[in-house]
């Protein structure tokens, strides 16, 4: 299984051509559109569908200037650490006994182990948060969401802040588990992400059944 069998079929609906006309037009007229090219689809590259273990749900892009890699909430490695990700190590920092505090935010270690770090928008223009909200990505990333829920086993999703949890409704939950939260933002990391200890619970669902944990320290 991979992701090609799984999606190619999504790629050819009208919709799907229609979002990659628009997402090209756009850079063709000179708007600056984040990720790069190259990058908008590395979470799925780097995440292999057979080695899934765990979603983690984000929104669009980060809009800053060489923020964005095509990773929900990594950034590159000589990029500053944005708030949502700080809030996402200090829970770390006291849900992990043995993790420290990186020095970047890079999350590609973390995409490598299987988790899938799958952005709900995958394209955004610069300084321009939600530019490109309603153009397609929505259907394609929904799809996504239902094609591991049906063809895998044993996903853990992790769904944070309100726009997540309402794709819960994608995943069967006699076949995965939901762990949900308020999103990691500043507005909101503290009535509920910070304590939530999804990490070390992940980690406890994976050991539980015979598997390998996420190392979460990040490089």
């Amino acid at each position: 299984m991979n992701w090609q069998t799984l999606l190619s079929s999504e790629k050819e609906m009208p919709y799907f051509k229609a979002l990659m006309t628009y997402v090209q037009s756009r850079r063709d007229a000179g708007a600056t559109v984040f990720p790069p090219k190259k990058d908008v689809f590395n979470a799925f590259s780097l995440t292999p569908a057979d080695q899934v273990k765990v979603v983690i749900l984000g929104q669009d892009p980060y809009h800053g200037a060489g923020q964005a890699h095509g990773l929900c909430f990594s950034v590159k490695d000589d990029v500053k650490i944005p708030p949502s990700l700080r809030n996402i190590y200090k829970e770390l920092n006291s849900d992990i006994a043995e993790f420290t505090m990186p020095k970047n935010g890079n999350l590609t270690r973390w995409a490598q182990q299987g988790v899938l770090l799958l952005n709900t928008v995958l394209t955004v223009e610069e300084a321009q948060a939600n530019s490109h909200k309603g153009k397609g990505w929505e259907t394609f990333s929904d799809k996504v969401i239902m094609q591991v829920s049906e063809h895998m086993e044993d996903v853990i999703f992790l769904l944070w802040g309100k726009p997540a949890q309402q794709k819960a409704k994608l995943i069967n939950t006699a076949k995965h588990h939901i762990l949900t939260s308020v999103h990691p933002s500043p507005l909101s990391a503290h009535r509920g992400f910070l304590g939530c200890q999804h990490f070390s619970k992940v980690n406890q669902i994976l050991t539980k059944r015979g598997d390998l944990s996420i190392n979460w320290q990040v490089p």
